[in-house]
């Protein structure tokens, strides 16, 4: 009796170690995907041709709707979806003309946060985006100054935080905290070799020196 007994426990055992593996292949998978996915966001960021950056930003896309169809509970995967789409909705412009593209990304960002609070990128982004909408759609500039101070507390050196930060400072009227947000996100851009982030901090120092 107690050989069948040791077979089924080591059928057991096996069995749990072969679906062990199987979760953590997958869980690399999805994470592959996503970085993929952020990979090609950045990339096309950096890209000054607006068909590279679309072409980027699509991939991009695509491989973070994968990661999410695979496993819907990785922040990384709803992340990768909100910095694609959002760029691509960025394309043209600071335009947002599709409240349901609006509220797909609003959602994707706010479940990368629920699945993960202290996820330094996507507070940054969400802080940025309640900045960046009018209130009617949802927006919250004061809300959005707080999540963007507290990103720079963990990170010092994260540019586009700072920048939205001079102009969120600007627009109450507190130019001396946007000059010194804007030239030290310049210093940043240029010790990290950020071609599209200097001319994006020099642009807006030229706006704050055009409305002294």
């Amino acid at each position: 009796m107690l050989a069948p007994r040791l077979i089924a426990v080591a059928t057991a055992a096996l069995s749990v170690g072969l679906v062990s593996r199987a979760a953590r292949a997958a869980e690399g998978a999805v994470l592959d995907l996503a970085k993929r996915g952020l990979a090609e966001c950045e990339a096309g960021r950096r890209s000054t041709v607006r068909d590279e950056r679309q072409a980027h930003f699509q991939e991009g896309q695509a491989l973070a709707e994968r990661a999410v169809a695979l496993d819907g509970q990785s922040a990384e995967a709803h992340f990768a979806v909100f910095c694609n789409m959002g760029e691509l909705m960025r394309l043209d412009g600071e335009t947002l003309s599709s409240v349901f593209q609006l509220r797909r990304l609003t959602a994707e960002i706010d479940r990368a946060l629920e699945l993960n609070p202290e996820y330094t990128e996507a507070q940054a982004a969400k802080g940025i985006l309640l900045i960046r909408l009018p209130r009617l759609l949802g927006g919250d500039a004061e809300r959005g100054e707080t999540l963007l101070r507290r990103v720079l507390q963990k990170d010092p050196y994260a540019v586009e935080s700072r920048l939205m930060l001079a102009k969120a400072c600007e627009s109450r009227g507190d130019r001396d905290e946007a000059f010194a947000f804007a030239t030290r996100a310049l210093q940043i851009a240029r010790e990290q070799g950020r071609a599209d982030k200097v001319a994006e901090a020099q642009a807006t120092l030229a706006e704050l020196h055009a409305g002294r």
